[in-house]
């Protein structure tokens, strides 16, 4: 045991240090892909699959059906490509065809991610099992070029987070597991966004109207914490061929405290920011964003039609409407406010299995899921999220009865999304107006491997 446990302190700390670098984007910034066997169904099995320990991360209760010591690792590669079309960007109040922010730059900012995940249970007694997971189950990475058309509304939003869960389960009966773990979550965040550093010096009279858009800045915040939340589940075998699941994760709150920094690239925009900071104004300063990641339940059937073939379903609840604003602070000043109203959203999915003989176990799934963003007016170029449908196909190769290695491979189709950021509104008075639709899709690649000692 004490072997393992060292074994176990290894894995956690490789786990972690590649966690800290992901980056990934998914529905909201909500990061799904945590198991290839659960991506393999479509996320249906999430609730009540109970296939192995990897299902702790969607239901702390699934260590109940994972016998005996078990490990599981996999990685998840994430290619989400999104391009906002028919665009328009100027100054508050001023048409496009007036003063246009358009300076050619690509439209595209789509980024790749690699989300890895680790699990790790064991027995403590007959009725009792100690397990534990690190995964990322937030995270988001959308990139820019410096010269794209809404460079004042976002150029770089990245957020990572790593996830630490020990858990408790308890046999209560011959049927019916339940489970607790405690949650331990890093995030660490980057925002930029271009500064209109024309329109800054026209004011100050220290340059003619006609430096609007023509000489930018950058602003950059970047923040970390820790936050602490919960999550319970239960497992109850129903029949011996039908099995239901429940699990809920709490909400966490934090507060990323960092640093707020200012630069320009060229001579007229360092010498409009040397009169500013002058000023009191767009100096770096330390700053603090707060920051909830959502609440979130899971329901799931498994039910084994025969010894070959096992239909699942799942519905996933998250409470989106936690994330209503963004708001930076400098110096105990409001820095920026980002309005976002998300509404609360379901994901629904249905999968199956077929157990082609006994090393080979063949996984398909489809799944819908609802977009948080409720309107044109409160979609950003930091998260431009939509409704989206994903198609799923996976394979789990057991070569022993102890070992077991899936792969598994999800295409995301997104809808697209309308985006109407007027610069009327005052989070938006040096942003200017941003339109034009959001195209988005992403394919997901997934493997893992399990072992059982």
């Amino acid at each position: 045991m004490h072997n393992k446990l060292n074994k176990l302190t290894v894995a956690v700390t490789l786990v972690s240090a590649l966690l800290a670098a992901s980056q990934a984007s998914a529905s909201g910034f909500q990061v799904r892909e945590q198991s290839a066997k659960v991506l393999g169904n479509a996320m249906a099995g999430a609730a009540a699959g109970a296939e192995d320990v990897s299902y702790m991360t969607y239901n702390p209760a699934a260590i109940g059906n994972a016998e005996g010591t078990q490990l599981a690792g996999g990685i998840s590669f994430i290619d989400a490509q999104f391009e906002l079309t028919d665009a328009s960007a100027s100054p508050a109040g001023v048409p496009a065809a007036v003063v246009s922010y358009d300076r050619g730059g690509s439209r595209q900012g789509g980024e790749e991610a690699w989300v890895p995940s680790f699990a790790f249970k064991t027995d403590l007694n007959e009725r009792m099992d100690f397990g534990l997971s690190v995964s990322a189950p937030y995270g988001l990475s959308t990139e820019y070029d410096k010269d794209w058309i809404g460079r004042y509304h976002a150029i770089e939003t990245d957020l990572q987070t790593i996830d630490i869960q020990p858990t408790f389960n308890y046999q209560a009966t011959d049927r019916l597991d339940l489970a607790l773990g405690l949650r331990a979550q890093y995030a660490d965040a980057t925002l930029s966004n271009a500064i209109d550093l024309g329109a800054v010096g026209a004011q100050a009279n220290q340059l003619p109207p006609t430096a609007v858009g023509k000489y930018d800045g950058m602003a950059e915040v970047t923040g970390d914490d820790w936050g602490y939340g919960y999550t319970l589940g239960a497992l109850f075998q129903a029949t011996e061929q039908t099995r239901l699941g429940i699990s809920y994760r709490s909400e966490v709150d934090l507060e990323l405290e960092g640093d707020v920094r200012y630069r320009s690239d060229n001579p007229t925009g360092q010498q409009v920011l040397a009169g500013a900071q002058a000023m009191g104004r767009l100096r770096d300063a330390g700053g603090t964003a707060e920051l909830t990641t959502p609440a979130n339940m899971n329901l799931g059937i498994y039910h084994e039609v025969s010894d070959r073939v096992a239909l699942m379903a799942n519905a996933e609840w998250t409470e989106w409407s936690s994330f209503d604003e963004l708001v930076v602070e400098s110096g105990g000043q409001e820095l920026s406010t980002t309005e976002e109203n998300w509404n609360d959203t379901w994901a629904f999915s249905v999968g199956a299995n077929y157990r082609l003989n006994r090393q080979w176990l063949l996984r398909a799934g489809l799944g819908v899921d609802e977009s948080p963003v409720p309107d044109a007016e409160h979609r950003t170029p930091r998260v431009p999220d939509a409704d989206r449908r994903w198609a799923t196909l996976g394979a789990t190769w057991m070569p022993t009865t102890d070992l077991s290695v899936t792969a598994g491979y999800m295409r995301v189709f997104g809808d697209d999304g309308d985006i109407n950021q007027s610069g009327a509104k005052p989070e938006n008075a040096s942003r200017g107006d941003l339109s034009g639709t959001y195209e988005v899709d992403a394919n997901v690649f997934a493997l893992s491997v399990g072992y059982r000692f």
